[in-house]
Protein backbone atom coordinates (compact mmCIF):
# COMPACT_ATOMS: atom_id res chain seq x y z
CA UNK A 1 0.00 0.00 0.00
CA UNK A 2 1.72 3.67 -0.85
CA UNK A 3 2.17 5.71 2.13
CA UNK A 4 2.70 9.34 1.37
CA UNK A 5 4.21 9.32 4.98
CA UNK A 6 6.96 7.09 3.42
CA UNK A 7 7.51 9.02 0.37
CA UNK A 8 8.13 12.70 1.18
CA UNK A 9 10.64 14.40 -0.79
CA UNK A 10 13.12 15.42 2.38
CA UNK A 11 14.78 17.64 -0.24
CA UNK A 12 11.04 19.65 -0.05
CA UNK A 13 10.74 19.31 3.54
CA UNK A 14 13.70 21.44 4.53
CA UNK A 15 12.40 24.00 2.29
CA UNK A 16 10.87 26.87 3.86
CA UNK A 17 7.53 28.21 3.10
CA UNK A 18 7.57 32.14 2.67
CA UNK A 19 5.33 33.95 4.74
CA UNK A 20 4.29 36.26 2.09
CA UNK A 21 1.52 34.42 0.54
CA UNK A 22 0.53 34.05 4.20
CA UNK A 23 0.35 38.18 4.20
CA UNK A 24 -1.57 37.58 1.44
CA UNK A 25 -4.65 35.54 2.42
CA UNK A 26 -4.68 37.72 5.58
CA UNK A 27 -5.32 41.01 3.19
CA UNK A 28 -7.93 39.51 1.06
CA UNK A 29 -9.77 38.17 4.24
CA UNK A 30 -9.87 42.01 5.66
CA UNK A 31 -10.74 44.14 2.70
CA UNK A 32 -9.41 47.65 2.43
CA UNK A 33 -5.75 47.14 3.79
CA UNK A 34 -3.55 48.98 2.30
CA UNK A 35 -0.13 46.98 1.25
CA UNK A 36 3.07 47.80 2.11
CA UNK A 37 4.65 44.40 1.65
CA UNK A 38 5.00 43.76 -2.08
CA UNK A 39 8.14 44.37 -3.85
CA UNK A 40 7.27 45.15 -7.30
CA UNK A 41 6.61 48.79 -8.99
CA UNK A 42 3.12 50.24 -9.60
CA UNK A 43 3.68 51.50 -13.02
CA UNK A 44 3.44 49.45 -16.33
CA UNK A 45 6.14 48.41 -19.26
CA UNK A 46 7.35 51.41 -21.94
CA UNK A 47 4.80 51.19 -24.50
CA UNK A 48 7.57 50.26 -26.88
CA UNK A 49 7.84 46.75 -25.10
CA UNK A 50 4.19 46.42 -26.09
CA UNK A 51 4.74 47.50 -29.68
CA UNK A 52 7.49 45.32 -30.01
CA UNK A 53 4.75 42.01 -29.81
CA UNK A 54 4.27 42.72 -33.34
CA UNK A 55 7.55 42.18 -34.61
CA UNK A 56 6.83 38.95 -32.32
CA UNK A 57 3.60 38.28 -34.84
CA UNK A 58 4.91 39.13 -38.10
CA UNK A 59 7.35 36.12 -38.04
CA UNK A 60 5.46 32.43 -38.20
CA UNK A 61 8.84 31.12 -36.88
CA UNK A 62 8.54 32.91 -33.58
CA UNK A 63 6.27 30.09 -33.02
CA UNK A 64 9.11 27.71 -32.23
CA UNK A 65 11.75 26.76 -30.21
CA UNK A 66 14.65 29.68 -29.54
CA UNK A 67 17.63 29.27 -28.95
CA UNK A 68 18.35 28.20 -25.34
CA UNK A 69 20.08 31.21 -24.28
CA UNK A 70 18.19 34.31 -25.47
CA UNK A 71 17.19 35.61 -29.08
CA UNK A 72 20.20 37.26 -30.70
CA UNK A 73 18.90 40.60 -31.16
CA UNK A 74 17.96 40.44 -26.96
CA UNK A 75 21.41 39.59 -26.67
CA UNK A 76 23.17 42.44 -28.30
CA UNK A 77 21.01 44.62 -26.54
CA UNK A 78 21.73 43.45 -23.35
CA UNK A 79 25.61 43.79 -24.39
CA UNK A 80 25.27 47.36 -25.29
CA UNK A 81 23.22 48.28 -22.27
CA UNK A 82 25.65 46.57 -19.88
CA UNK A 83 28.78 48.48 -21.66
CA UNK A 84 27.14 51.51 -20.96
CA UNK A 85 25.26 51.21 -17.54
CA UNK A 86 27.13 48.60 -15.98
CA UNK A 87 30.56 49.34 -17.45
CA UNK A 88 30.67 45.44 -18.31
CA UNK A 89 32.53 43.80 -21.12
CA UNK A 90 31.44 41.04 -22.98
CA UNK A 91 34.19 39.60 -24.79
CA UNK A 92 36.21 35.85 -24.97
CA UNK A 93 36.29 35.39 -21.20
CA UNK A 94 32.31 36.21 -20.39
CA UNK A 95 28.96 36.17 -21.75
CA UNK A 96 25.29 36.46 -21.36
CA UNK A 97 22.28 34.04 -20.88
CA UNK A 98 18.63 35.62 -21.16
CA UNK A 99 16.68 33.72 -18.37
CA UNK A 100 13.10 33.82 -17.24
CA UNK A 101 13.77 36.06 -14.45
CA UNK A 102 17.04 36.88 -12.27
CA UNK A 103 15.05 33.68 -10.07
CA UNK A 104 15.79 31.42 -12.32
CA UNK A 105 19.54 32.51 -13.25
CA UNK A 106 20.19 32.45 -9.66
CA UNK A 107 19.19 28.69 -10.06
CA UNK A 108 21.06 28.04 -12.91
CA UNK A 109 24.23 29.35 -11.07
CA UNK A 110 23.68 27.11 -8.36
CA UNK A 111 22.92 23.98 -10.36
CA UNK A 112 26.36 24.69 -12.79
CA UNK A 113 28.66 25.44 -10.22
CA UNK A 114 27.72 23.33 -7.04
CA UNK A 115 27.42 19.49 -6.09
CA UNK A 116 25.28 17.92 -3.31
CA UNK A 117 26.22 19.25 0.44
CA UNK A 118 28.52 22.73 -1.34
CA UNK A 119 27.94 25.52 0.74
CA UNK A 120 26.95 29.06 -0.59
CA UNK A 121 27.21 32.12 1.92
CA UNK A 122 24.46 34.19 2.17
CA UNK A 123 24.24 37.77 4.11
CA UNK A 124 21.15 38.44 6.63
CA UNK A 125 18.55 39.26 5.88
CA UNK A 126 18.55 37.13 3.26
CA UNK A 127 16.67 37.06 -0.09
CA UNK A 128 13.91 34.11 0.93
CA UNK A 129 14.28 32.93 -2.62
CA UNK A 130 18.26 32.39 -2.63
CA UNK A 131 18.08 30.51 0.61
CA UNK A 132 14.90 28.46 -0.89
CA UNK A 133 17.32 27.63 -3.84
CA UNK A 134 20.16 26.90 -1.94
CA UNK A 135 18.08 24.07 -0.08
CA UNK A 136 16.34 22.89 -3.47
CA UNK A 137 19.68 22.25 -4.92
CA UNK A 138 20.55 19.85 -1.71
CA UNK A 139 23.48 22.56 -0.50
CA UNK A 140 23.96 24.61 2.59
CA UNK A 141 23.17 28.46 3.17
CA UNK A 142 26.05 29.71 5.35
CA UNK A 143 24.38 32.86 6.98
CA UNK A 144 26.98 35.46 7.67
CA UNK A 145 25.09 38.49 9.52
CA UNK A 146 25.41 42.27 8.44
CA UNK A 147 26.04 45.17 10.37
CA UNK A 148 23.64 46.97 12.42
CA UNK A 149 22.98 49.30 9.35
CA UNK A 150 22.70 46.21 7.43
CA UNK A 151 26.03 46.63 5.77
CA UNK A 152 28.69 44.17 4.80
CA UNK A 153 30.77 42.48 7.61
CA UNK A 154 33.67 41.52 5.31
CA UNK A 155 35.47 39.95 8.55
CA UNK A 156 32.82 37.50 9.12
CA UNK A 157 32.70 36.61 5.50
CA UNK A 158 36.31 36.10 5.30
CA UNK A 159 36.19 33.79 8.33
CA UNK A 160 32.71 31.72 6.90
CA UNK A 161 34.53 30.12 4.01
CA UNK A 162 35.19 26.58 4.43
CA UNK A 163 36.88 24.02 1.81
CA UNK A 164 33.11 23.16 0.77
CA UNK A 165 32.48 27.20 0.01
CA UNK A 166 31.08 27.76 -3.76
CA UNK A 167 30.01 31.27 -4.11
CA UNK A 168 29.47 35.04 -2.06
CA UNK A 169 26.45 36.33 -2.74
CA UNK A 170 25.26 39.91 -2.67
CA UNK A 171 22.94 41.83 -3.26
CA UNK A 172 22.96 45.77 -3.91
CA UNK A 173 20.72 47.25 -3.84
CA UNK A 174 19.01 45.37 -1.32
CA UNK A 175 16.25 43.40 -1.00
CA UNK A 176 14.89 43.55 2.30
CA UNK A 177 16.85 46.18 3.12
CA UNK A 178 17.25 48.68 0.89
CA UNK A 179 20.99 49.29 1.68
CA UNK A 180 23.42 49.84 -0.90
CA UNK A 181 26.77 48.84 -0.83
CA UNK A 182 29.53 51.32 -1.36
CA UNK A 183 32.49 49.97 -4.23
CA UNK A 184 34.88 48.98 -1.89
CA UNK A 185 33.07 46.49 0.15
CA UNK A 186 32.14 44.79 -3.57
CA UNK A 187 35.39 45.19 -4.24
CA UNK A 188 36.63 43.35 -1.54
CA UNK A 189 34.44 40.66 -1.53
CA UNK A 190 35.27 40.28 -5.17
CA UNK A 191 38.85 40.04 -4.36
CA UNK A 192 38.49 37.65 -1.87
CA UNK A 193 36.24 35.05 -4.17
CA UNK A 194 39.41 35.18 -6.82
CA UNK A 195 41.80 34.73 -4.14
CA UNK A 196 39.99 31.76 -2.43
CA UNK A 197 38.59 30.00 -6.10
CA UNK A 198 35.06 30.82 -5.49
CA UNK A 199 32.48 32.95 -7.20
CA UNK A 200 30.99 36.40 -6.56
CA UNK A 201 27.06 35.70 -7.57
CA UNK A 202 25.83 39.30 -7.69
CA UNK A 203 22.17 40.04 -7.68
CA UNK A 204 21.47 43.59 -9.25
CA UNK A 205 17.78 43.82 -9.79
CA UNK A 206 17.32 46.82 -8.32
CA UNK A 207 20.30 48.48 -10.01
CA UNK A 208 18.57 51.42 -11.14
CA UNK A 209 17.00 52.21 -7.67
CA UNK A 210 19.19 54.34 -5.55
CA UNK A 211 18.57 57.68 -3.98
CA UNK A 212 21.75 59.83 -3.63
CA UNK A 213 24.12 57.27 -4.36
CA UNK A 214 25.30 54.95 -7.09
CA UNK A 215 25.16 51.56 -7.57
CA UNK A 216 28.27 49.74 -8.43
CA UNK A 217 28.58 46.19 -10.64
CA UNK A 218 31.15 44.12 -9.39
CA UNK A 219 31.14 42.65 -13.08
CA UNK A 220 33.10 46.15 -13.80
CA UNK A 221 35.79 45.46 -11.48
CA UNK A 222 39.42 44.26 -12.86
CA UNK A 223 40.21 40.82 -13.85
CA UNK A 224 36.84 39.67 -12.51
CA UNK A 225 35.24 37.78 -15.52
CA UNK A 226 36.53 34.18 -14.66
CA UNK A 227 34.91 34.24 -10.80
CA UNK A 228 31.94 37.08 -11.45
CA UNK A 229 28.22 35.79 -11.80
CA UNK A 230 26.02 38.80 -12.68
CA UNK A 231 22.18 38.61 -12.35
CA UNK A 232 20.08 41.04 -13.84
CA UNK A 233 16.27 41.28 -14.00
CA UNK A 234 13.93 43.43 -16.46
CA UNK A 235 11.07 42.99 -13.74
CA UNK A 236 11.48 46.15 -11.17
CA UNK A 237 12.87 48.61 -13.68
CA UNK A 238 10.34 48.24 -16.43
CA UNK A 239 6.90 47.06 -14.56
CA UNK A 240 7.71 43.67 -16.35
CA UNK A 241 7.43 41.38 -13.00
CA UNK A 242 4.63 38.79 -14.81
CA UNK A 243 6.78 38.38 -18.20
CA UNK A 244 9.50 37.13 -16.78
CA UNK A 245 12.46 38.19 -18.38
CA UNK A 246 16.31 38.69 -16.96
CA UNK A 247 19.64 37.73 -17.87
CA UNK A 248 22.84 36.21 -16.42
CA UNK A 249 26.43 37.49 -17.30
CA UNK A 250 28.57 34.54 -17.05
CA UNK A 251 32.29 33.32 -17.21
CA UNK A 252 32.70 31.55 -20.67
CA UNK A 253 33.40 28.31 -18.92
CA UNK A 254 30.17 27.96 -17.07
CA UNK A 255 28.38 28.44 -20.53
CA UNK A 256 27.64 24.55 -21.07
CA UNK A 257 26.95 23.98 -17.80
CA UNK A 258 24.30 26.48 -17.78
CA UNK A 259 22.73 25.39 -21.36
CA UNK A 260 22.03 22.49 -20.02
CA UNK A 261 20.08 23.36 -17.03
CA UNK A 262 18.34 25.82 -18.69
CA UNK A 263 17.31 23.76 -21.93
CA UNK A 264 16.12 20.91 -19.24
CA UNK A 265 13.77 23.54 -16.69
CA UNK A 266 12.61 25.65 -19.68
CA UNK A 267 14.01 24.67 -23.10
CA UNK A 268 14.18 28.81 -24.15
CA UNK A 269 13.15 31.95 -22.37
CA UNK A 270 9.43 33.00 -23.15
CA UNK A 271 10.29 34.27 -27.21
CA UNK A 272 6.86 36.53 -26.58
CA UNK A 273 8.53 38.58 -23.82
CA UNK A 274 12.24 38.85 -24.87
CA UNK A 275 10.26 40.94 -28.07
CA UNK A 276 9.05 42.46 -25.58
CA UNK A 277 11.91 42.98 -23.19
CA UNK A 278 13.74 44.38 -26.63
CA UNK A 279 11.10 47.00 -27.11
CA UNK A 280 11.62 48.08 -23.22
CA UNK A 281 15.79 48.31 -23.40
CA UNK A 282 15.36 50.29 -26.31
CA UNK A 283 13.07 52.71 -24.25
CA UNK A 284 15.84 52.91 -22.57
CA UNK A 285 17.01 53.79 -18.26
CA UNK A 286 15.29 57.00 -19.08
CA UNK A 287 11.97 55.56 -18.77
CA UNK A 288 12.68 54.08 -15.06
CA UNK A 289 13.95 57.08 -14.07
CA UNK A 290 11.07 58.99 -15.16
CA UNK A 291 9.28 56.90 -12.73
CA UNK A 292 11.72 56.93 -10.13
CA UNK A 293 11.58 60.39 -9.61
CA UNK A 294 7.65 59.60 -8.26
CA UNK A 295 9.24 56.43 -5.79
CA UNK A 296 11.73 59.11 -4.49
CA UNK A 297 9.07 61.40 -3.64
CA UNK A 298 6.69 58.38 -1.66
CA UNK A 299 10.11 57.26 -0.29
CA UNK A 300 10.51 60.46 1.30
CA UNK A 301 6.97 60.76 2.58
CA UNK A 302 7.38 56.93 4.24
CA UNK A 303 10.62 57.81 5.38
CA UNK A 304 9.58 60.99 7.67
CA UNK A 305 7.01 59.11 9.00
CA UNK A 306 8.97 56.24 10.25
CA UNK A 307 11.31 58.68 11.63
CA UNK A 308 8.47 59.92 13.72
CA UNK A 309 8.95 56.81 15.59
CA UNK A 310 12.35 56.01 16.48
CA UNK A 311 11.84 55.39 19.79
CA UNK A 312 9.93 52.19 18.81
CA UNK A 313 12.22 51.23 16.15
CA UNK A 314 15.82 51.35 14.19
CA UNK A 315 15.19 51.63 10.98
CA UNK A 316 18.39 50.62 8.59
CA UNK A 317 20.13 53.13 5.99
CA UNK A 318 18.00 52.33 2.63
CA UNK A 319 19.46 54.53 -0.21
CA UNK A 320 18.20 51.79 -2.92
CA UNK A 321 15.41 49.82 -3.68
CA UNK A 322 12.24 50.15 -2.41
CA UNK A 323 12.37 49.13 1.06
CA UNK A 324 12.96 50.20 4.61
CA UNK A 325 13.75 47.66 7.44
CA UNK A 326 12.87 48.45 10.71
CA UNK A 327 13.99 46.66 13.97
CA UNK A 328 10.97 46.96 16.48
CA UNK A 329 11.64 47.40 20.13
CA UNK A 330 8.92 44.59 20.85
CA UNK A 331 8.31 41.30 22.17
CA UNK A 332 5.78 40.21 20.35
CA UNK A 333 6.59 37.79 17.60
CA UNK A 334 6.87 39.33 14.17
CA UNK A 335 4.11 37.58 12.63
CA UNK A 336 1.73 38.01 15.31
CA UNK A 337 2.87 41.80 15.04
CA UNK A 338 2.14 41.56 10.85
CA UNK A 339 -1.81 39.68 11.77
CA UNK A 340 -2.83 42.56 13.96
CA UNK A 341 -1.57 45.55 12.17
CA UNK A 342 -3.85 43.64 9.21
CA UNK A 343 -6.58 43.03 11.52
CA UNK A 344 -6.73 45.55 13.80
CA UNK A 345 -5.51 48.66 11.15
CA UNK A 346 -5.54 47.07 7.86
CA UNK A 347 -1.97 47.89 6.92
CA UNK A 348 0.26 44.88 5.87
CA UNK A 349 3.97 45.08 5.64
CA UNK A 350 6.40 41.48 5.50
CA UNK A 351 7.25 40.13 8.71
CA UNK A 352 11.59 39.61 9.15
CA UNK A 353 11.64 35.67 9.55
CA UNK A 354 11.00 34.95 6.03
CA UNK A 355 14.38 36.42 5.51
CA UNK A 356 16.05 34.74 7.81
CA UNK A 357 16.11 37.05 10.77
CA UNK A 358 14.38 35.55 14.12
CA UNK A 359 16.53 37.18 16.60
CA UNK A 360 14.22 39.84 17.15
CA UNK A 361 11.31 41.51 15.57
CA UNK A 362 12.28 42.46 12.22
CA UNK A 363 9.28 44.05 9.34
CA UNK A 364 9.74 44.89 5.87
CA UNK A 365 8.13 47.93 4.67
CA UNK A 366 7.70 48.36 0.60
CA UNK A 367 6.31 51.44 -1.15
CA UNK A 368 7.42 51.19 -4.30
CA UNK A 369 3.94 50.24 -6.11
CA UNK A 370 2.06 52.87 -4.38
CA UNK A 371 0.53 56.45 -5.41
CA UNK A 372 1.39 59.20 -3.12
CA UNK A 373 -1.62 59.23 -1.40
CA UNK A 374 -1.85 55.71 -0.95
CA UNK A 375 1.66 55.57 0.67
CA UNK A 376 0.55 58.53 2.94
CA UNK A 377 -2.44 57.26 4.65
CA UNK A 378 -1.03 53.25 4.58
CA UNK A 379 1.84 54.69 6.46
CA UNK A 380 -0.04 56.87 8.66
CA UNK A 381 -1.84 53.40 9.88
CA UNK A 382 1.24 51.96 10.21
CA UNK A 383 2.57 53.74 12.86
CA UNK A 384 -0.65 54.34 14.35
CA UNK A 385 -0.58 50.57 14.48
CA UNK A 386 3.12 50.43 16.18
CA UNK A 387 2.66 52.89 18.44
CA UNK A 388 -1.03 51.40 19.41
CA UNK A 389 1.16 47.61 19.72
CA UNK A 390 4.84 48.07 20.92
CA UNK A 391 4.53 50.90 23.63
Amino acid sequence: MFSTTNHLNSRMERVQLPLIPVVGKLIRQHPGTISLGQGVVGYPPPERAIASLQSFLARSDNHLYQAVGGIEPLIEAIETKLATDNQIKIDQQNCVVVTAGSNMAFMNALLAITQAEDEIILNTPYYFNHEMAITMANCRPVLVNTDADCQLDLNAIAEAITPKTKAIVTISPNNPTGAVYPPASLKAVNDLCRDRGIYHISDEAYEYFTYGVKHTSPGAFPDNQAHTISLFSLSKAYGFASWRIGYMVIPQHLLLAIQKVQDTNLICPPVVSQYAALGALQAGVSYCRQHLQEIAKVRAVVLRQLESIADLCQIATANGAFYFWLKINTQLDDLELVESLIKKYRVAVIPGSTFGMKDSCYLRVAYGSLQLATAEAGIERLVTGLRDLCQ
